[in-house]
């Protein structure tokens, strides 16, 4: 009886084949015990196969739900990596570790493509200039120029706080000058408070008698940039980078009214739900939880 079984099994594992998700020698076990009329044991024992790999059930959690939120977080946050994906996922409830974030990320080919400089140089940094170790210590501010669907141009004011990344303003004109600055300004900081310094280029709204005189009255420092050095404000430029990726990209203005509607949304999900992985990702950077930000940045 044994001799038919390895007889029989070798044909049956020759001819099996991986059909319908199933393992060769689970197939080939099961047409011997329904041709043969044999037990489990007996097929297992004549063929060599264990029987516990023939009854192991996978445990593994169907997959197909997870990566269907992260193609739909991927759409929607076009400029997300896997690890703000993560973010996002535990924040929701899916338990999952960063290595599966990634796996799956990379299996439905959401890889973000960055451009590789084509030659570094080493920014040469003045050495005054000392980090800010709390909220409202320093600001960094500057324009991002846009436009409507007519064509018409757009210039927007970005604030960043430099310590913890909160976004007091995006301010949007058809044009700007000085005194339309310190009016934004001054509106703003009654609510968020006044900053002890602000990080401005040269640019002429800057370096006006309006944004002077402010400053003096307020006790504020304008620290500006050298000419030509854009690294001097590296905080706002990278801002105005991730800005114009996730938000100006994204969207088609037809009105300077659903501008400011748009970006004020935006900046409000850049303030209270997206991740911000230099201060540890937390979900919200009120102006009003400063004590909860100076904790997480130290």
């Amino acid at each position: 009886m044994v001799v038919r079984l390895l007889v029989v099994a070798t044909v049956h594992c020759k001819g099996a084949g991986c059909q319908g998700g199933m393992h060769p020698g689970e197939q080939a076990l099961r047409r011997m015990c329904s041709d043969w009329t044999v037990s489990i044991r007996q097929a297992c024992g004549a063929i060599g196969f264990d029987r516990s790999t023939f009854h192991y059930k996978s445990r593994r959690t169907d997959q197909a739900a997870v990566a269907k939120r992260i193609r739909e977080i991927c759409e929607t946050r076009v400029r997300y990596g896997y690890r703000r994906v993560h973010v996002l996922l535990d924040r929701e409830g899916w338990g999952i570790n960063v290595k599966k974030v990634y796996r799956i990320y990379k299996e439905l080919g959401m890889q973000l493509r960055h451009k590789t400089p084509k030659r570094r140089v080493k920014a040469k940094l003045r050495e005054d200039r000392a980090v800010a170790v709390g909220p409202n210590e320093v600001w960094a501010m500057d324009f991002v120029h846009n436009q409507l669907a007519t064509g018409k141009k757009l210039r927007v004011l970005t604030v960043v706080d430099t310590f913890s990344r909160y976004v007091p303003v995006l301010d949007v004109r058809y044009s700007y000058r000085g005194e339309d600055v310190v009016a934004t300004l001054d509106r703003v900081c009654r609510t968020a408070g006044y900053p002890k310094t602000i990080r401005v280029d040269q640019g002429s709204e800057f370096v006006s008698r309006d944004m002077d005189l402010w400053a003096y009255q307020r006790g504020v420092i304008l620290d500006f940039s050298r000419p030509g050095k854009p690294t001097d404000n590296a905080f706002i430029e990278a801002f105005n980078g991730r800005f114009r990726a996730e938000c100006l990209n994204q969207h088609w203005f037809l009105t300077l009214a659903d501008a400011a509607e748009k970006l004020e949304a935006w900046r409000r999900y850049y303030n209270e739900e997206r991740p911000h992985g230099a201060i540890g990702a937390p979900l919200c950077l009120s102006p009003l939880s400063s004590t909860r930000r100076c904790s997480l940045a130290l």
